[in-house]
């Protein structure tokens, strides 16, 4: 298809697009903050069993932090020194893992389960890990967020424990570029590897792109063209503040009205017919039914008031959200000892108290202690 025949977007994403345009600076652009609904009045949790917050938000979707290690070094998420790694003797165990997860399924009603990092093909038990989640009566649906160096030698062992399907981080075709944003050589790994996860059955294979002015927000086309060729779904999310250099710019982030306008103009978009629901990605169609794909606005059209997640550390501390600045300790109590009933119960109280929303555009925002890869994404 040529460029100008039968392109469109939906009304909303035009009111954005042309919002951003005119006022130029992405930093001018309103946020606001997320529709959610009143607070309950109840000062204390009711006596549900689910993971309900004071908004009446269910977390379902679990986010499993296995390690903080990373054997890329990408310029968003840490320096190319690295970072100080978690001290061994801090990382929940794979039985703890194990245990934990199993409470989550089984007492506390979740339901997808997302293994994460830093990298966490990394971790020599991942395997182990896996199978276990996927023996739990309820099983759950089990992916994993991975950089794909380690894919082609693991792929298939991934499947055979019991792992659904793959996210694969991958914002750049240009090996140049690769080693600018990853400060290592190893673009025809991460293909290979996907190439490796689509052959094992681990689909549909999902492709994360971060899209940086001045870096690589002129790939926005070919990163799709890729992807709609090889079969994977793409999924384009915007810059967010976790990096530990604390350097975010939100000017340097190209936006979702940004993306969809690139993405606009050499493809037919139409809004996704299947129900969002808590999922990140707003979807569109492309080309009629070519393929799809996916945009995380999470700066700039927070989702937080549909959010269904709730996130466990490596080291065993509960997050309520990507962005929160406390915790709650559940690798304490798990080595005193505690049964699985105290452990959720400790687990219930964490998300009850869960913020409205990320509050990124609050004027006093704070980015979180913790960067991306010691958070899970």
């Amino acid at each position: 298809m040529l460029p100008g025949e039968g392109r469109f977007l939906t009304a909303a994403h035009k009111e954005l697009s042309g919002c951003a345009a005119t006022l130029g600076k992405v930093n001018a652009v309103p946020l606001g903050m997320p529709s959610v609904p009143r607070a309950a009045e109840e000062s204390t949790r009711p006596d549900e069993r689910a993971l309900i917050d004071r908004f009446g938000r269910i977390a379902t979707d679990l986010r499993v932090s296995v390690t903080d290690r990373c054997n890329l070094r990408c310029s968003y998420c840490m320096p190319a020194e690295g970072l100080d790694w978690l001290p061994g003797a801090d990382l929940l165990s794979g039985a703890e893992l194990s245990r934990l997860i199993a409470i989550a399924v089984r007492e506390l009603g979740v339901t997808e389960i997302r293994f994460t990092g830093g990298e966490p093909l990394l971790r020599k038990d991942i395997i182990d890990v896996i199978g276990a989640a996927a023996q739990l009566d309820p099983r759950p649906r089990m992916s994993l967020t991975t950089n794909g160096l380690r894919l082609p030698e693991l792929a298939g062992a991934l499947e055979a424990a019991g792992l659904d399907r793959v996210n694969v981080s991958l914002d750049t075709l240009r090996a140049d570029r690769f080693f600018t944003i990853t400060r290592r050589n190893r673009l025809d790994k991460v293909l290979d590897g996907m190439a490796a996860a689509a052959a094992a059955g681990l689909t549909p294979v999902k492709v994360n792109a971060v899209l940086m002015r001045g870096v690589n927000e002129d790939e926005a086309v070919p990163l799709l063209e890729y992807c709609l060729d090889q079969g994977y779904e793409l999924r384009f999310i915007e810059q967010m503040p976790l990096d530990p250099q604390h350097a975010w710019d939100r000017d340097r982030m190209v936006t979702a009205a940004e993306i969809l306008d690139m993405l606009g103009a050499a493809f037919e978009l139409t809004p996704h017919p299947a129900p969002r629901g808590g999922a990140p990605a707003e979807r569109w169609v492309v080309d009629g039914g070519r393929g799809s794909v996916g945009v995380i606005a999470s700066v700039t059209q927070p989702f937080c008031a549909a959010c269904d997640r709730t996130r466990l550390t490596a080291d065993g501390q509960i997050r309520s959200c990507l962005f929160a600045r406390t915790e709650t300790d559940l690798r304490g109590p798990l080595r005193e000892g505690a049964d699985d009933a105290a452990i959720s119960a400790l687990w219930r109280n964490a998300m009850w108290g869960k913020a409205a929303g990320h509050g990124i555009d609050d004027a006093g925002f704070a980015q979180p202690d913790r960067p991306m890869s010691a958070i899970g994404g």
